[in-house]
C-alpha cells in the first residue's frame, strides 16, 4: 500500500489530479472506472473531486486494504419465565454452537448471581459473590443453575469464539439476613426529594451476613450504613419510601429526576457514597470478570444509581481486565435526548438500548396503514448509532411484564429486518422471539421461525454502503452494496399493508446477477439489469431479503433452526 507520505511524493497519476498517487490505493482504480461509467462521467479535471470523495467516503478498508470487519450480533441468552429448573447453564450449553453457526458472536447471560428467592431471576439480588456455589436462600444453585454449569457454559462459549456478557444487578439488594434499627424519614412516592414524615426509627431488614459463604472472594458485610432507602418497617409492617438518616446519608445527586430524585427504586437501596460499597462492588467487577472469563456487562437500572460510581467502575474493570470490556446500561426512556445527554455526561463509555425504537415499533405495529418512514424518528440509533443496543422485544417489555410493549408478530419480522441488516446500532435478538416464550403468557417462536435465518444474513451479507427508498409510506426498502472483500451486498423491501415492490440500485457490479429472497417467502428471482438496478418485491405485510442466488454461504439458507431448547437438559 502507498503510505500518505508516498503519496504526496508521486508522479501524476491516472486520474489526472494534481496531488498524484492516489489511483495506487488499493480499491481506487475500480471505484474511478465504475464512475467513469456513469452518465456525465469523471474526466482527468475533476479527478481531485474524486480522490476527495474516496478519502472521505469510502470506508477505511478499502483505503487500507484490510479485510472488512465482521458484523457482530449480541443475543439476549433468557426470556422472564425460563423454568426455575436449575437447567438453564446446561441448555445454553448445548445451544452455543448452534448459535455461533447463525451468526451469534456475544451472549447476555441473566444475573446469575443468588436471589433472594430459590425462583428468582436475580434481579432480587442477595449476593454478588454467590453463583451457585454455596447453600444460601433455600438451595446451592440460582434458578439458572450451578456454578459449575456456568464455568462450563464458560468454557464451551470460549471454545467457539462466542463472548459473554454479565447482567449486573448493582442499585439494589435483596433478602436480607436480619433486621436492624436505623433512623429514617418517609419521603413522597411521587416526589423523593419531599419529606413525608418528621424522623423516626424504623426496623428495616438491612442487615447481610451471607453465612453461607462466609468471607470467601469478600469479606465484606452489608448494614444499615450501606444503603440510602428502604421500603418496609417490620416493626410496623408498613410499607413506605424510607430514606435512611446519619453522617453523609442521603439520596445521590448523580441520578435522574425520575420521581424528583430516581436514587429509590426498590429493596435496600445500596449507597455508593460508602467507601466499603464502592471498594466491594469495584472488587467485584474485577473478580467476576477474571473468574467467568467475561467480555461485558448489562448494568441493569442504570439512571436509578450513582454515575460518578458508575464512572469509576467502569474505569476500574477496564483498568484491570482490559479497555475493550463492552458495557452497555438499561436507562428505559421514551426520549431518546435525554438518553444522549447521559451518554455525554458519561463520557461515552457506555452503550445504550434504543427504547424509543422499541416504542415506534411498538406503535406502528399497531397502527393501521402506519408511515414505515418514520420509524427511526427520535431514536437512540438515529441521533447516536454507535451508542445504540437495538431491541424488539427483551426479558422487560415482553408480555405480562411491568413495561409491556407489545410488537404484532406480523411486524416483528420487518423489526428484525431494520435492526439486524442496517448498518447502524448493534441489534440484540430476544430469546423468546428465537425460542419461544413460557409461563402465562405462552408463545412459539416469532418472525415464523426465521429470526435465525436474518441472523446470518446480518452476518454475511450486510456489508457496504447502504441506501434508502422511503417514497411510499406502506412500502419502504433499502440496499447494501457489499465490500470489496465482502460482495454479495442484499436487498430488502418490506410492507404493512397489501404486496410491494420497490426498484432499486444494488450497483453495476452485480448486473446480470440473479438474485432470490433468503426468506423464501417472496417467489421467483430478480434479474439486476446493466445499470444495477432490480425490481424487488415483498408480500403484503411482510418482508423480503434479497441476496445473489450463487451468493457465498447461500447453501446454508434456509437455516430450519432447532427452537427445541427445552428439550436439550
Amino acid at each position: 500500500m502507498v503510505s500518505p507520505q508516498e503519496v504526496g511524493r508521486a508522479s501524476e497519476c491516472s486520474c489526472g489530479c494534481s496531488r498524484a498517487g492516489c489511483c495506487s490505493i488499493p480499491g481506487f482504480a475500480l471505484v474511478y472506472d465504475r464512475m467513469r461509467l456513469w452518465p456525465g462521467h469523471l474526466d482527468r479535471r475533476n479527478g481531485r473531486w474524486l480522490k476527495r470523495w474516496i478519502v472521505l467516503e469510502v470506508p477505511s478498508w478499502i483505503a487500507s486494504g484490510q479485510p472488512t470487519p465482521d458484523n457482530y450480533t449480541l443475543f439476549q441468552g433468557f426470556e422472564w419465565n425460563v423454568p426455575a429448573d436449575q437447567k438453564h447453564w446446561k441448555r445454553l450449553v448445548a445451544e452455543v454452537p448452534k448459535l455461533k453457526a447463525v451468526g451469534v458472536d456475544n451472549i447476555w447471560l441473566p444475573p446469575g448471581c443468588k436471589a433472594a428467592s430459590p425462583e428468582g431471576n436475580g434481579y432480587d439480588i442477595y449476593d454478588l459473590y454467590d453463583l451457585g456455589e454455596f447453600d444460601q436462600k433455600g438451595q446451592r444453585s440460582t434458578k439458572w443453575g450451578s456454578k459449575e454449569d456456568l464455568l462450563e457454559l464458560c468454557k464451551v462459549a470460549k471454545e467457539n469464539g462466542i463472548g459473554l456478557f454479565w447482567d449486573a444487578v448493582l442499585n439494589h439488594k435483596a433478602g436480607a439476613d436480619k433486621t436492624e434499627k436505623c433512623r429514617v424519614v418517609e419521603v413522597d412516592n411521587n416526589d423523593r426529594t419531599k419529606d413525608a414524615s418528621e424522623p423516626y426509627e424504623i426496623e428495616g431488614w438491612l442487615g447481610f451476613e451471607f453465612p453461607g459463604r462466609g468471607d470467601k472472594y469478600s469479606s465484606q458485610k452489608y448494614h444499615w450504613e450501606h444503603f440510602s432507602g428502604t421500603d418496609y418497617n417490620q416493626a410496623n409492617e408498613k410499607k413506605a419510601v424510607y430514606k435512611i438518616l446519619g453522617d453523609n446519608k442521603g439520596w445521590s445527586s448523580s441520578v435522574d429526576s425520575e420521581g424528583g430524585n430516581a436514587d429509590y427504586m426498590m429493596f435496600a437501596d445500596i449507597d455508593y457514597s460508602h467507601p466499603e460499597v464502592q471498594a466491594d462492588v469495584k472488587n467485584w467487577g474485577v473478580w467476576i470478570t477474571k473468574e467467568l472469563g467475561l467480555k461485558g456487562f448489562r448494568l441493569d437500572a442504570v439512571q436509578h444509581f450513582s454515575e460518578r460510581f458508575t464512572n469509576e467502575w467502569v474505569d476500574n474493570l477496564r483498568d484491570e481486565c482490559g479497555r475493550d470490556i463492552f458495557i452497555v446500561g438499561e436507562f428505559w426512556s421514551g426520549d431518546a435526548r435525554l438518553m444522549c445527554d447521559w451518554l455525554d455526561n458519561m463520557d461515552h463509555k457506555f452503550s445504550l438500548y434504543d427504547s424509543p425504537l422499541l416504542n415506534n415499533f411498538s406503535q406502528l405495529s399497531k397502527t393501521p396503514d402506519a408511515d414505515l418512514r418514520k420509524v427511526f424518528d427520535k431514536t437512540l440509533v438515529s441521533m447516536n448509532p454507535v451508542s445504540a443496543v437495538t431491541v424488539v422485544t427483551n426479558h422487560d417489555t415482553q408480555p405480562g411484564q411491568t413495561v409491556e410493549t407489545p410488537v404484532e408478530g406480523f411486524f416483528k419480522p420487518l423489526a428484525y429486518s431494520l435492526i439486524l441488516l442496517r448498518k447502524e446500532g448493534y441489534p440484540c435478538p430476544f430469546y423468546g422471539d428465537l425460542y419461544g416464550l413460557k409461563g402465562e403468557h405462552a408463545a412459539d417462536p416469532s418472525c415464523g421461525g426465521k429470526l435465525a435465518d436474518l441472523v446470518l444474513a446480518r452476518k454475511l451479507y450486510a456489508y457496504g454502503s447502504q441506501e434508502d427508498y422511503l417514497d411510499d409510506a406502506n412500502c419502504i426498502g433499502f440496499v447494501r452494496r457489499g465490500t470489496w472483500d465482502k460482495k454479495a451486498g442484499l436487498a430488502c423491501v418490506m410492507s404493512n399493508k397489501g404486496p410491494g415492490e420497490i426498484k432499486m440500485a444494488v450497483g453495476e457490479m452485480h448486473a446480470g446477477e440473479k438474485w432470490t429472497d433468503i426468506l423464501g417467502w417472496e417467489q421467483g428471482e430478480v434479474e439486476i439489469d446493466q445499470d444495477g438496478y432490480g425490481l424487488f418485491k415483498c408480500p403484503g405485510t411482510s418482508v423480503a431479503v434479497w441476496v445473489r442466488a450463487d451468493a457465498e454461504g447461500r447453501d446454508r439458507f434456509p437455516t430450519n433452526f432447532d427452537a427445541d431448547i427445552y428439550s436439550k437438559a
